[in-house]
């Protein structure tokens, strides 16, 4: 099992070094066409910075129990929501890489480890992520009706990948299934790692 494991990281990791290759910080979402709500759905989903992120504090919340799902549920979403609008009004800056690497680590270990945090912790935790997150988001995003719209697909997104994520764990009980969430939490730390040595690169 371990050489399996090995050998599909070998493979995952290259691509999610490539996939979390620092960008430079946009003036607007990209369109895609579909309107403001889905641009900022798109914005979401091809931004693994925030994807992994989201992905792996759903996880160990799932994984801590139904209650922890709850609070993660409707906190996450709640603060990415308020860290955009924060975001929308301050002037644009260069995206933070360096911390989004530290928050795919902790993430990525807390969930590899399954550390436990009492409720409010995780509660806390989830709302800081939140902030942080929205308000970069934020920054990419022009005070309007539209940007307003965006911001709901934004928010809508991130409720639906929590959702999912948690509830997928949240009744597991084999072993061998929890070890499997816990791998997927060594990618992510691992990948935030590749993105931190990346971007020290590029700064030196």
């Amino acid at each position: 099992m371990s050489t399996s494991i090995a050998l599909r990281s070998s493979r995952v990791l290259p691509l999610a070094a490539i996939a979390l290759l620092p960008r430079p910080a946009a003036a607007h979402l990209n369109s895609t066409g579909l309107g403001p709500v889905y641009d900022g759905v798109a914005h979401f989903l091809t931004s693994p910075e925030d994807l992994l992120a989201v992905l792996a504090l759903a996880l160990w919340a799932g994984a801590r129990g139904a209650n922890y799902g709850r609070w993660a549920l409707f906190m996450l979403p709640s603060a990415w929501l308020l860290g955009s609008l924060l975001g929308m009004t301050a002037a644009a800056t260069a995206g933070g890489t360096v911390l989004s690497a530290v928050w795919l680590m902790a993430l990525g270990a807390l969930l590899a480890t399954d550390l436990a945090l009492p409720l409010r912790g995780a509660t806390a935790l989830a709302a800081l992520l939140g902030l942080q997150r929205g308000y970069l988001n934020g920054l990419g995003i022009e005070q309007s009706a539209s940007g307003i719209a965006a911001l709901l697909g934004l928010g809508a997104v991130v409720f639906v990948v929590v959702a999912i994520a948690a509830a997928s764990v949240v009744r597991l009980r084999a072993a061998w299934a929890r070890v499997a969430v816990r791998v997927i939490g060594s990618w992510i730390a691992a990948s935030g790692l590749l993105l931190l040595g990346w971007s020290l690169r590029t700064h030196a």
